[in-house]
């Protein structure tokens, strides 16, 4: 009988000798003059690129770089996406905002017929894809699945790793057309697998827009009001994308610049997405408001409002961090535009359904955290998008497991649109440089270590 060994055990005891070798003090970034996070002294993110895509608006510059808090807007191609939202075309705007991303110009009549009949007739998944790539292999995480799936796709395409502009485009229309699909086939292949619901597939309308398409796909019943796919299609316009600087963007670009195909870099980008940071922070706000609600009722009392504010900003409630789900954002200062815009969406929404109850109580909550923090903190946190889109979610009867999978439906029209930008006025892979501040060591023989 061979030796056991305790892995855990082994592992921690390396673990803590690791710590006396890994260790970075905050006084070292200071003196190499590193942006830790790819932040400025002032909060501000580092510019890591040239873009024409898209712009987040939250604050201006003034003298020695001092940030000007100024209200927040987003730009697509310099269109506000005030503008944008206000002459959307019916439950069609998400494929609109597409076009204008992908091709940097808002279309024609007949141009934006051309281009939804071409995702329409993308919608489908390639023959066998639904049994072999998903039904065969049900996955317990949907971002994790949509990464593979990804991948997937990679060996059904006959010219895979083509990166000229006119491919990637190609590759990118069918991915933004495949993408809600595949979303929700997984998901019913996960309640069937694991839950031992009924497995219930409806494939793809091509006259329905994608906001239809999903409510569509997702209900056993296949019914769907025009409000509800309306409210969709703008949530989707508001998650399209958000410059070339977050996390996942990022990640794209940083991807694509090697040159690899379009797949991998979108898979990587979904990687980034997944995290609770970042394209899951909107679950945290649903299981935050969950607590509340369950702490509190749907109360219009804003004292006891205002005690369980006070108590997350105090770490006595929800993951004690102190932090307020759904507040405060790296660039924007005093307003998130996507945040006001799903507010009006959500209201819409609770008229239709008669829930105009669970409206007001999340609308008393976000005017009680701007009251609270402006008195605690001397600045109203602003709500960002994350705080509504659940709520959204929740009254579109969307499952938790498909909030960040519905953002990467979205935003993969962003990263495609960045893919393409980044090779074709750039074409360098990203080498960003890291300072070594370790010690330089003599080699040791193993029987004289200690």
């Amino acid at each position: 009988m061979g030796i056991t060994y305790n892995d855990d055990s082994i592992l921690a005891r390396f673990f803590g000798q690791s710590a006396n070798y890994t260790d970075i003090p905050n006084e070292l970034f200071s003196r190499y003059n590193v942006k830790k996070g790819l932040r400025n002294e002032n909060g501000t993110g580092v510019r890591i690129g040239l873009t024409r895509v898209s712009d987040v608006v939250g604050y201006a510059e003034g003298e020695d770089k001092q940030v000007i808090p100024i209200p927040g807007d987003l730009l697509y191609r310099g269109y506000s996406i005030n503008d944008l939202f206000a002459h959307r075309q019916g439950n069609a705007g998400f494929e609109e905002t597409c076009f204008l991303l992908l091709f940097g110009f808002l279309p024609t009549k007949q141009q934006f017929r051309d281009f939804r009949n071409s995702l329409a007739d993308r919608y489908m998944l390639p023959e066998n894809f639904l049994v072999n790539e998903i039904l065969r292999t049900p996955s317990k995480d949907m971002m994790n699945c949509l990464q593979v799936l990804t991948l997937a796709l990679y060996n059904y395409d006959e010219d895979p790793d083509n990166i000229n502009f006119y491919e990637t485009i190609r590759k990118g229309i069918n991915l933004i057309a495949k993408f809600p699909t595949m979303a929700c086939h997984s998901y019913q292949a996960k309640l069937y697998e694991m839950y031992r619901e009924s497995l219930i597939i409806h494939y793809p309308k091509k006259e329905y827009s994608i906001a239809e398409n999903i409510l569509y796909m997702l209900r056993p019943d296949g019914q769907f009001t025009q409000r509800e796919a309306n409210v969709l299609d703008g949530i989707l316009m508001l998650h399209a994308d958000h410059g070339g600087g977050n996390n996942s963007t990022f990640t794209d670009i940083v991807i694509g610049s090697s040159g690899t195909d379009l797949y991998s870099a979108i898979s990587g980008a979904l990687g980034s997405l997944k995290g609770p940071k970042h394209g899951g922070a909107n679950i945290s706000v649903a299981h935050m408001m969950q607590e509340v609600i369950a702490e509190i009722g749907i109360t219009d009392d804003k004292d006891e409002v205002r005690r369980v504010v006070n108590a997350l900003l105090d770490k006595e409630r929800y993951d004690h961090s102190g932090l307020i789900y759904g507040y405060g954002h790296a660039v924007y200062t005093i307003s998130d535009p996507r945040a006001e815009l799903i507010r009006k969406l959500c209201y819409d929404l609770a008229v239709e359904q008669d829930c105009l109850e669970s409206f007001n109580f999340y609308k008393l909550f976000e005017d009680t955290v701007h009251e609270v923090t402006l008195e605690r903190k001397g600045k109203a946190l602003p709500t960002n998008v994350d705080f509504y889109s659940g709520f959204a979610y929740k009254l579109l009867g969307i499952p938790e497991e498909l909030f960040t999978p519905l953002f990467a439906i979205a935003r993969v029209s962003g990263w495609v649109a960045h893919n393409v930008e980044n090779l074709m006025y750039d074409g360098r892979i990203m080498r960003p440089a890291s300072k070594y501040v370790g010690d330089i060591l003599d080699f040791v023989e193993m029987d004289k270590r200690r």
